[in-house]
């Protein structure tokens, strides 16, 4: 099994507060036991008291990252991390929300313009001749799928770089968000992202206050929800790629045609009243990438960690043919692509990082906003 979940750079393109009593996320949820409960409210803005559409996280104290069996190395050690309170949108930005975003601003996104060279070639081994300007035309990352099986070592089977893929076109030219204005926007840059977090008096998430946010109460709880996958009926409790239905990455019609995001709140929030925290598509945070991060943290931490904002570089060596230093910002949650046999980012503690300026058909991202 592959337990790095690869993503796709552009180099392929060269080739009223509404309160509601709850048990914190903890009890039980179709007959199953979660996880340990934590008892607090769950606090829903309606525009008056609180903003709109938003779940007051708390803050506190928390074991940030995982020692689990299923952890990966960038995800360890634990540390205790300490989080002030704040609001965060209960889901994704959705296309609706983004679309009036564009309406009122004009905005362009990253995938919709002519790609940079500058930024593409510090992803890129020192020494790459630039392509021809042909070459060089607007679109995004795609997952297009295979057809039959593949090996799980080479993500250039199943990603493509699409000319014309943009938010409103997520697979390319062929594709629309026609009916699915719930769902999470797709294919924005991390610039994107920071333009539309200003227009809305808002920011993203530092990666401590994503994780805190994301457990939804539970201590070290292997999913948002607990630490059993499905639900005791055994439904799914977020939108990822079941391989018990259909082997990884294939998207052919006799294997059940392609598969993508869900609507926002198709599946239960968490003990915050957050939803699709996890799975569903990946959430850009305001941090860079340091594969080392948690490492570095929690040796030099005595006493928990008060609002860390990430490190001030970059590195990551586990991509080959990427500089170790190049830009990237992390990104959280996981998509409808992780599974199994490829990836397990489903998960609180699940982390990446990904270039900046590369959008892609599974990434979009939420925003918070200070007490």
């Amino acid at each position: 099994m592959l337990s790095i979940d690869s993503i796709p750079r552009r180099k392929l393109l060269l080739g009223g507060i509404t309160l509601v009593a709850a048990a914190a996320a903890g009890g039980v949820l179709g007959g199953r036991l979660l996880a340990r409960p934590q008892v607090h409210r769950i606090l829903i803005g309606d525009g008056s008291n609180g903003p709109l559409g938003m779940a007051w996280v708390p803050g506190g104290r928390f074991l940030m990252g995982s020692d689990h069996r299923l952890a990966q190395l960038n995800e360890r050690p634990t540390h205790a991390v300490h989080v002030d309170g704040f609001w965060m949108d209960i889901t994704h930005v959705t296309n609706d929300q983004f679309a009036e975003f564009v309406r009122q601003t004009g905005h362009v996104t990253t995938a919709e313009r002519k790609p940079d060279w500058d930024t593409i070639r510090v992803q890129l081994p020192p020494g790459v001749p630039r392509p021809p300007d042909e070459l060089l035309v607007p679109g995004a990352m795609v997952f297009t799928g295979s057809s039959a099986p593949q090996r799980l070592d080479d993500y250039s089977r199943w990603w493509s770089y699409v000319p014309g893929a943009q938010w409103r076109h997520p697979q390319g030219p062929g594709s629309t968000i026609e009916g699915k204005g719930s769902h999470p926007v797709v294919q924005v840059s991390h610039e994107d992202a920071l333009v539309y977090a200003r227009w809305a008096g808002k920011r993203l998430p530092t990666e401590a206050e994503w994780e805190f946010a994301a457990r939804g109460g539970l201590e070290q709880a292997t999913y948002a929800w607990g630490d059993e996958l499905t639900g005791a009926d055994g439904a799914p409790l977020a939108n990822y790629w079941d391989v018990k239905q259909r082997p990884f990455p294939v998207v052919s019609a006799r294997a059940g045609g392609a598969v993508g995001t869900s609507a926002a709140r198709t599946f239960p929030a968490n003990g915050y009243g957050l939803y699709d925290m996890t799975g569903n598509a990946w959430q850009w945070v305001a941090d860079w990438y340091r594969a080392d991060y948690f490492t570095q943290q929690a040796r030099n931490a005595d006493t928990p960690i008060d609002n860390p904002a990430g490190p001030s570089d970059c590195y990551d060596p586990s991509e080959p043919g990427v500089p170790p230093h190049a830009p990237k910002r992390v990104i959280r949650g996981g998509s409808f692509l992780c599974n199994e046999d490829y990836c397990l980012s489903y998960r609180p503690s699940a982390r990446r990082g990904c270039d900046p300026y590369s959008p892609m058909s599974h990434l979009g991202f939420r925003l918070v906003r200070a007490a």
